[in-house]
């Protein structure tokens, strides 16, 4: 399987993606990602170069992003100044279920923040999902705290407040990674 960089040419496909994994949630009885994801937003992030892809020959495997931004009011200004990246969005298509490909991701996503100098990989959960908050701490992933207060990025109440951090470091992942090379935190980011 290969990662590489979403590109604009992507944004139907990811939305797409995005749609099929809230149906399989909806069908699991959980709300996450009812809302639709704006595609405007998504073409920013592609352009910021933070959303990446993974496939399998002709088929879309898995998608992440990996940004240093930070959802406003979820991390403490002391966490904020700690070298981290963030992880968002990410997301296994139900072919490649069963096969640890979001568990590969993350330890990809942990290399890739420990070459741009992050400390740390953190990201905001769903906080009704507690089946994906086990699946994180299943992978290393340490629970922080549950922040409910705030608005949602996309409109709405807060719905995704699940904090949870692992170190960075190398890892073995197996994906063929054709990703442009990150650039590296500067410091107190």
């Amino acid at each position: 399987m290969i990662i590489k960089n979403a590109e604009p040419c992507d944004v139907e496909k990811l939305l797409a993606f995005r749609q099929e994994a809230a149906g399989w949630l909806n069908e699991l009885g959980s709300d996450q990602w009812q809302r639709p994801y704006p595609a405007d937003r998504l073409l920013k992030t592609i352009d910021a170069g933070t959303v990446f892809m993974v496939t399998d020959g002709d088929a879309t495997a898995a998608t992440i992003t990996l940004t240093t931004d930070a959802e406003d009011g979820l991390w403490t200004p002391q966490e904020l100044h700690e070298p981290s990246m963030f992880v968002n969005k990410l997301t296994v298509a139900r072919t490649h279920a069963g096969r640890d490909v979001g568990g590969r991701l993350l330890d990809w996503a942990g290399e890739r923040a420990h070459r741009a100098g992050a400390v740390w990989l953190r990201l905001d959960a769903w906080t009704t999902n507690e089946a994906l908050q086990r699946y994180y701490l299943r992978h290393g992933f340490e629970h922080v705290r549950t922040v409910l207060e705030g608005a949602a990025v996309n409109g709405g109440p807060r719905v995704s407040g699940w904090l949870a951090q692992r170190r960075t470091g190398p890892a073995t992942h197996d994906f063929t990674d054709q990703t442009i090379v990150p650039r590296h935190l500067a410091s107190g980011h």
